[in-house]
């Protein structure tokens, strides 16, 4: 979508954020009634596209909770900002806590969006003068959304609150349970079918639609679902419906990112930013995992002060093979100054795009590429009948990237190639800590990061400019494959628990 409407929604979810009694008084004339609101097609859409802006405040942060908390990134401190010791540090040191204010953020966000969502999908139904084609387009692109919320919730803390029609009563709203993951994830379920049935195709879309949810994009997401709950056989026929919408792989990695070329043939779905206007729906990443003091070298303008945020880690880099092109389009290993000096801390590319407004970037965030169903595909044809009708689909990322197809591997031999493979292609695209979660035990994972830590600490990837490591640091227990529910939510709720081990 190349305009997403900013609104300021009528409500909060007030489990997570009491709202204060003059938000809902109708009596002042600066504020709309919700009733009244939900009319027309016009305020439909803007609703819609309401909901898919706040899917920008969801993976503006993402970086830190499925990459930093990985292997595959890293921080580059500042010695003499220490503000961020148990903010965005404790995800790269397993030093997380309920009282975190990044969990909270976490947590409330997709609630307040959901509330919305559900809200909207209350009312759109008694909404006349649409179409019926297009009242259901609406619905599924809501679905597809709170779907996608959910997702992420349930991998992110496990058994979740779930919610999916607008409370009667406030108080209601403090009484509510954590259901089991079955039940989530059942919801998932239902909302994704109900959404392939209801969306268009991506070739359906054009103008300023395009952009918006399709039906590619809820079977590829439901295909990841059910291959995450290890049903490999549902997500077999769901992931194979996806290869006759039309997708397929560009032939240039490096122009998959290009802001010249969204919403491309390989694009599922990816979340809409628009930058080098005042509109304010741009982006800035590069200007967060642009290293400190780089200034205008990585971003373009002199006057900028990146924040050396998700900092490639020794070990994804030395993951890409030789002559894989991937590499050089997801990470540079250092830069050049002003000064013609190469300054060694590596960052990520994948987001690096000229653009001609500082901090206002109009890169796209991919969350499901045509690649991704591919390598699931590779993945779920493994575990069902071993590598031989795997091979087609590993192979075609493997070719586009420069490197030789594979051949000979046995069943695990070939777990291994896949995990390698999803590694370095989807790099640093917030897939990492959920691919460790599914593909491994978690002992596995616990065994890994756990390397991966000590390995940090021996040799540290960014110069720590002689912080030392605390003696918590980089210990990952296995409980911590789920985060903590915010301590303000239990406080709120006396019926939620905590996850075990906080």
């Amino acid at each position: 979508m190349k305009n997403l409407y900013k609104l300021s929604f009528f409500f909060c979810f007030l489990a997570i954020t009491p709202c204060k009694k003059s938000f809902l008084d109708l009596s002042d004339p600066t504020k709309k009634s919700a009733e009244k609101f939900y009319q027309n097609e016009e305020q439909i859409n803007q609703t819609v596209s309401g909901a898919y802006s706040s899917l920008q405040d969801h993976v503006n942060s993402q970086y830190i909770f499925a990459e930093i908390s990985s292997d595959n990134t890293t921080i580059q401190l500042d010695p003499s900002d220490r503000g961020q010791t148990d903010r965005v540090e404790a995800f790269e040191f397993w030093n997380v806590t309920a009282t975190n204010v990044n969990i909270a953020d976490l947590y409330n966000q997709p609630y307040n969006a959901l509330y919305n969502i559900n809200y909207a999908l209350s009312k759109i139904e008694g909404v006349t003068g649409i179409a019926a084609q297009k009242k259901a387009q609406y619905q599924g692109e809501l679905e597809f959304m709170r779907a996608y919320y959910y997702f992420n919730l349930v991998r992110y803390f496990g058994p979740v609150v779930l919610v999916t029609e607008p409370f009667v009563n406030a108080s209601d709203a403090f009484k509510t349970e954590r259901s089991p993951e079955t039940a989530v994830y059942d919801q998932i379920i239902k909302d994704l079918t109900d959404a392939v049935t209801k969306l268009p195709k991506k070739s359906d879309y054009s103008g300023a639609d395009v952009g918006r949810a399709s039906r590619g994009s809820a079977l590829g997401l439901l295909g990841k679902v059910y291959l995450t709950m290890k049903d490999y056989a549902k997500a077999k026929s769901t992931l194979e419906q996806v290869l006759t919408l039309g997708y397929s792989l560009i032939g240039q990695y490096s122009a998959v990112f290009d802001t010249n070329n969204k919403n491309n043939s390989e694009s599922l779905f990816e979340v809409q930013y628009q930058g080098g206007n005042n509109l304010g729906e741009w982006s800035s990443f590069i200007y967060t995992f642009a290293p400190r003091g780089s200034e205008g070298a990585v971003t373009g303008f002199p006057t900028s002060r990146p924040q050396g945020w998700n900092i490639p880690t020794r070990s994804i880099i030395e993951e890409f093979e030789e002559k894989d092109v991937r590499k050089a389009v997801s990470l540079k290993e250092g830069y050049t100054s002003s000064g013609g000096t190469f300054v060694q801390i590596p960052f990520v590319n994948k987001y690096n795009h000229p653009h001609t407004i500082a901090g206002r970037t109009d890169d796209n965030w991919p969350v499901l590429r045509y690649s991704d169903v591919l390598l699931m595909l590779a993945e779920i044809n493994n575990e069902l009948t071993g590598p031989n009708d795997a091979y087609q689909y590993i192979n075609q990322v493997r070719v586009r990237a420069g490197l030789v197809a594979l051949a000979g591997l046995t069943q695990e031999t070939f777990r291994a190639a896949i995990r390698h493979e999803r590694r370095v292609e989807l790099a640093f695209e917030n897939d990492r800590w959920f691919d460790l979660k599914r593909s491994m035990t978690n002992a596995q994972m616990t065994t890994l990061l756990n390397a991966h830590g000590q390995a940090e600490k021996a040799h540290p990837s960014v110069d720590r400019s002689g912080v030392p490591f605390a003696p918590s640091d980089y210990k990952f227990d296995g409980y911590e494959a789920l985060y903590p529910i915010p301590d303000r939510q239990i406080f709120l709720d006396r019926n939620l628990k905590q996850n075990p081990g906080y």
